[in-house]
């Protein structure tokens, strides 16, 4: 049976996150009662690379 030949893995380039800097949190306003009003700001996941700081560069 012949060998098979393994490939070479492909190198995936990481970049920091534009959203949230590379630390994967993001703050956003709290807002409460009737005329919306700003009490403070929460820190949050990420949403667009999901809390890890980084993308990949094919997105």
């Amino acid at each position: 049976m012949a060998r098979k030949t393994s490939k070479t893995p492909s190198k995936v380039t990481t970049l920091p996150c534009p959203v949230c800097k590379g630390t994967g949190e993001v703050s956003r306003t709290v807002r409460v009662g009737r005329k919306r009003r700003t009490v403070g700001a929460q820190t949050g996941l990420c949403l667009n690379c999901l809390g890890s700081g980084q993308i990949t560069a094919d997105d």
